[in-house]
């Protein structure tokens, strides 16, 4: 394996949780009366953040609290249809077997973990950084340097995965480098990374 340590997003990177991401996003507006383009959601998760797409979206009309109450609600139930991306498993053994350590960092919260855990991937994990912990989000560095300073980790050993340019800028913020997992070329050709896979394997 190139790096030594492993820093993976969860949401669009291990877990292919966009699906019910959109569809709990769209069910939300649309209990206030508000059709969306589900493609187009995606998109703007994709490419930026869920917080990105309530800016796009939302409007004075609307009860913003509810929507956010809503769509947690929503997502909580659909989340449990989510797994992991193929190759997610085959590439946190390689790691393991290689030496090398695997870290969890998101903007979710601990349900990360159980899902994780229901499908047998918690322990190839060194650590874990989720919404819980209270770090500034992604692109700030803050959670990453937490973990860097923790274990002692080698910036020059270690990358950032993750399937935005917030992820990747991130780990660059932390001096480290950037695998973009970009399955549908959603990203734009022209942001900086060292390296762009369309397949989990790729990074083996």
């Amino acid at each position: 394996m190139k790096y030594q340590n492993y820093f993976f997003d969860f949401d669009g990177t291990l877990y292919d949780t966009y699906p019910g991401m959109v569809k709990a996003f769209c069910e939300a507006f649309s209990k206030q009366g508000k059709k969306l383009d589900p493609k187009e959601v995606y998109q703007v998760m994709r490419s930026r953040s869920v917080r990105e797409a309530y800016r796009c979206y939302t409007t004075p009309e609307l009860d913003e609290a509810k929507l956010h109450a809503d769509y947690k609600n929503f997502e909580a139930r659909y989340q449990k249809e989510a797994h992991p991306f193929s190759g997610a498993q085959k590439l946190l053994e390689k790691i393991k077997a290689s030496g090398g350590q695997s870290f969890l960092l998101t903007h979710r919260d601990k349900s990360s973990l159980a899902l994780l855990k229901r499908d047998g991937l918690v322990g190839f994990f060194c650590d874990f950084s989720t919404a819980d912990d209270g770090f500034k989000r992604k692109p700030d560095p803050e959670a990453l340097n937490y973990l860097v300073s923790k274990y002692g980790l080698v910036t020059s050993e270690s990358v950032m995965v993750g399937d935005r340019s917030l992820d990747i800028e991130a780990g660059h913020n932390a001096l480290m480098a950037g695998i973009l997992f970009d399955p549908d070329k959603k990203i734009p050709a022209t942001l900086e990374v060292e390296q762009r896979v369309q397949n989990l394997i790729e990074i083996m």
